[in-house]
């Protein structure tokens, strides 16, 4: 059974990621756990309270965050009722890094899923402050869902990649099954202005190909200094469903998620992101 991790804020961006994840996996035994963290909002609106006060405050604000997770779980069970999905639900008293972490690590989570963007819905940016974190430090893959997005077919994947360090043949079983009953075709994506591969390169694309071997794939190589613009251009070029890359250290990823502000980070994305992590767990 795959599990999935929800980190909601009870947003229409996060409901719409749920909802999103349900219909993508609606053939496989899933289980979904939704959560919220709910420290940040404890400690912002509790500051000028006594102990014994924020005490009851912090008490409070569990129950009610409670109450909402139950309230969508019940929502989407009976919206989207499918017997091969189990929901559970945890109202977690930390930062939202630390606990989607700490249930990734314990529950050996597949994937987590979440929003672009949270209640703030800032238009002039790609990535929320929040789903930002969660891409830059989680150590599981991390599908991100752009606002509004409701497009539920999955015929094309963009895998983006300069082929320079290795994968995790975990990450690359997960976006394989997913390809596959989809019935979606993954493209490789190599922006470079050179003509052939290192063989470092011709390595890690042989067992990329190896591990997809089961799936419908091609390559595509386009020329260009600047990737991520590179990236734009096909992206919209072949109308792709989603978009793959890897955070992996010494990564194009990496360097353009620490060393970017959140205004700067130059990615267009208006489908949905597939964060695979070559981090070790």
């Amino acid at each position: 059974m795959r599990k999935i991790l929800i980190p909601t804020d009870f947003s229409k961006t996060a409901k719409n990621a749920i909802q999103y994840g349900l219909e993508l996996f609606k053939h496989q035994e899933s289980e979904f756990i939704i959560m919220h963290a709910y420290a940040d909002e404890v400690y912002k609106n509790g500051m000028e309270l006594d102990q014994e006060s924020f005490n009851v405050f912090k008490e409070n604000t569990c129950l009610k965050v409670e109450s909402q997770l139950q309230n969508e779980v019940i929502e989407f069970s009976e919206h989207s009722p499918n017997p091969k999905h189990t929901f559970t639900y945890e109202a977690c008293f930390g930062s939202l890094v630390d606990e989607t972490n700490d249930r990734v690590e314990r529950e050996n989570i597949d994937l987590v899923i979440m929003g672009t963007k949270g209640k703030t819905n800032n238009k002039e940016i790609t990535f929320g402050s929040h789903t930002l974190q969660v891409i830059k430090y989680i150590k599981c893959p991390v599908l991100a869902i752009p606002t509004g997005y409701k497009e539920t077919t999955l015929n094309t994947i963009g895998f983006a990649t300069d082929y320079m360090l290795p994968f995790k043949k975990r990450e690359l079983r997960l976006l394989s099954t997913l390809a596959m009953q989809l019935y979606a075709v993954i493209y490789m994506v190599f922006i470079s202005d050179y003509k052939s591969l290192s063989r470092r390169q011709l390595d890690n694309r042989s067992f990329s190909e190896y591990c997809l071997r089961e799936n419908k794939t091609d390559f595509i190589q386009d020329t260009g200094k600047n990737i991520t613009e590179g990236i734009n251009k096909v992206v919209q070029e072949q109308n792709f469903d989603m978009l793959v890359m890897v955070n992996q250290r010494h990564s194009y990823l990496e360097n353009l998620l620490y060393h970017s502000t959140i205004e700067k980070i130059g990615l267009q994305l208006k489908i949905p992101f597939l964060v695979l992590q070559n981090l070790n767990r």
